[in-house]
């Protein structure tokens, strides 16, 4: 686990977070989305790296193993987004999503958020065990702020307050 450091996204590391998510979402799980459905991953500093947000990886041995941001949308509320972690270093003896969600918590209590929201879809079933793990309920789509970033593909959605 101590070769594992997670730091927050660089200039340079939008390879990297691409070879982490398209893989993950195409191949893992069928999602039939691409690089260009998802403009945000083009300007990761300017979509999420502004206001209260934020954006981090998890890198081994110099390749990003994981990835995790935070997208301010008013109101001290932020939807989590782009939660991945590549098969290699899933599960408990690496720690990976934890540290990634604790480096996303410390952040969004230091800058005064009160509220997280994510959207995920229904394939993702570790993910939902993972966030209602630690501390996300489930919440329906009408219940949502006006400002949440939808896509697509989400079908279930959470919250948790800082």
């Amino acid at each position: 686990m101590s070769d594992i450091v997670i730091r927050s996204f660089e200039s340079g590391d939008e390879e990297g977070v691409i070879g982490v998510i398209l893989p993950i979402q195409r191949e893992e799980f069928g999602v039939a989305i691409t690089a260009a459905d998802q403009p945000d991953l083009a300007a990761i500093a300017d979509f999420y790296q502004s206001g209260k947000g934020g954006f981090w990886v998890a890198e081994k041995a110099g390749k990003i193993v994981g990835t995790i941001s935070l997208k301010d949308i008013g109101n001290d509320e932020a939807a989590l987004r782009k939660m991945f972690v590549a098969a290699e270093v899933r599960g408990k003896e690496f720690g990976v999503a934890a540290r990634l969600l604790e480096t996303l918590m410390a952040h969004a209590s230091a800058v005064g958020l009160k509220t997280i929201l994510l959207g995920t879809t229904d394939k993702f079933l570790a993910a939902h065990r993972f966030y209602e793990k630690n501390g996300f309920a489930e919440v329906a789509v009408e219940d949502l702020p006006a400002g949440f970033p939808r896509m697509a593909v989400d079908t279930k959605f959470y919250r948790r307050m800082v």
